[in-house]
């Protein structure tokens, strides 16, 4: 903000309109003078002083009048007329849809500053358009650009689902529910695997890339892939269908469960809106993620009471104890994973899980009955062992798996030991 202090010259006022024409000139610039009218209730006026006061926003000015002194109204003491008004401005005013967007952002943003939330929603709009000649292009800046991979992510997904959306439309997925099978109690699986195995129960990740590996697989087959790990002795099966960042779908989730499958499913997705869960289910998820770096606490609470609702589950994803804190802080909640790979750096370090699982962090989850889940850089049994002594009763695990031509074997090396069982037509699954 800048001040800029002005002389004036008067010009006497017309009784007839109250108003009196002022010429200024600036302090600070010989070359800048300006014509204003100021409504005045006397005949002349003897001494006026402007200040100029300039921002991005806003101009305003405000002058001093002073009477001329007279024999009837003289005194040292008087007090001037102080006379306030706004110049024209050239500017246009801003749309009321506008200032609704604006004011709607800057509460999202005081919510996420409130929450902790690290990853920003996308803007209305992408970077402005310049021309420049015949040439056009978009200037970027940290407002309108993602700042890492999880929120590049979550930008496109915005947009993403948008056109899903207009292509099925919420009343359709919600007739296309009544032909889906009931779910599989997906945390109750995990618990009875883990019970069985004395190992934290295995949910084994269907994917074919990742942003930080490329492809992982290049001879991608879902379901054989899911057969297989069903096989070795996985308690539930995760499913990416994230289709640009990690050429997953909803289609290989549908695959997967309509071959019969008899192991619970996780949807592994980047969930922002509401109608992704129902997608989920109508795809045959019976279990679904919701990562606490996106969705503020009432996101959290409102679509997990969605997935209860339609009889799945809800895995929310921690990375810190700022998140960790927030979840412990929410209602209803069964179910927390532990991502030791961050989202913005994909920096993994296991000890993660064992950090925010130390003290009366711990304490409280074991109290309240809440089943957690080890998430990422799982390799070897020495690191199954690790965060299984730290409190976890499941691990999910992708990429050491996936990557290799034979997934039971894979599972057996990552337990260090056989952990399969024989399927057949007689066993069942715990029903949600």
């Amino acid at each position: 903000m800048s001040m800029e202090s002005l002389t004036a010259s008067a010009v006497p006022c017309n009784p007839a309109s109250k108003t009196m024409r002022v010429m200024t000139s600036s302090s600070t610039s010989s070359s800048s003078s300006a014509f204003v009218r100021i409504p005045c209730s006397s005949g002349s006026l003897t001494r006026l002083k402007l200040m100029v006061i300039n921002n991005t926003e806003r101009t305003s000015v405000s002058c001093s009048a002073l009477e001329p002194e007279s024999k009837e109204s003289s005194s040292e003491n008087a007090v001037p007329e102080v006379l306030e008004f706004q110049p024209h401005s050239n500017m246009p005013v801003m749309p009321p849809e506008w200032r609704e967007r604006e004011e709607k952002r800057k509460a999202e943003e005081a919510m996420r500053n409130t929450q902790g939330i690290t990853i920003r929603r996308r803007p209305p709009t992408g970077p402005p358009l310049h021309n420049v000649g015949p040439f056009q292009f978009k200037i970027q800046s940290e407002g309108n650009t993602p700042r890492n991979i999880l929120e590049e992510i979550v930008w496109h997904k915005d947009c993403e689902i948008a056109q899903m959306k207009e292509r099925t439309p919420l009343t359709a997925l919600a007739k296309a529910m009544a032909g889906v099978a009931p779910t599989k109690d997906f945390v109750g699986t995990l618990k009875a695997r883990a019970a069985e195995t004395e190992r934290p129960a295995l949910i084994a990740e269907v994917k074919k890339a990742s942003p930080s590996r490329g492809v992982i697989q290049q001879n991608f087959d879902p379901v054989r892939i899911a057969q297989a790990y069903e096989k070795g002795g996985a308690a539930c099966l995760s499913v990416l269908t994230d289709s640009k960042y990690f050429q997953g779908s909803f289609e290989n989730l549908g695959l997967i469960h309509a071959a019969g499958v008899q192991c619970p499913l996780l949807c592994k997705e980047f969930i922002i809106d509401a109608w992704q869960i129902y997608k989920a289910r109508v795809s045959g998820a019976d279990a679904v993620l919701l990562i606490a770096a996106v969705l503020p606490d009432q996101d959290l609470t409102y679509m997990t009471k969605i997935a209860k609702a339609l009889g799945m589950a809800a895995l929310i994803e921690v990375h810190s104890k700022r998140e960790m804190e927030r979840v412990l802080g929410l209602s209803g909640v069964e179910l927390i994973g532990i991502n030791n790979r961050s989202l913005e750096t994909f920096k993994v370090d296991i000890n993660n899980t064992v950090d925010l699982l130390k003290g009366e962090t711990g304490q409280t989850i074991h109290e309240r009955g809440i089943v957690v889940v080890g998430e990422s850089g799982l390799f070897t049994p020495e690191d199954i062992a690790v965060v299984q002594a730290a409190g976890v009763s499941a691990v999910l695990v992708g990429e050491s798996l996936v990557k290799q031509d034979d997934p039971c074997a894979a599972i057996a090396g990552l337990y260090g030991k056989d952990i399969s069982r024989k399927m057949n037509n007689e066993v069942t699954l715990p029903v949600a």
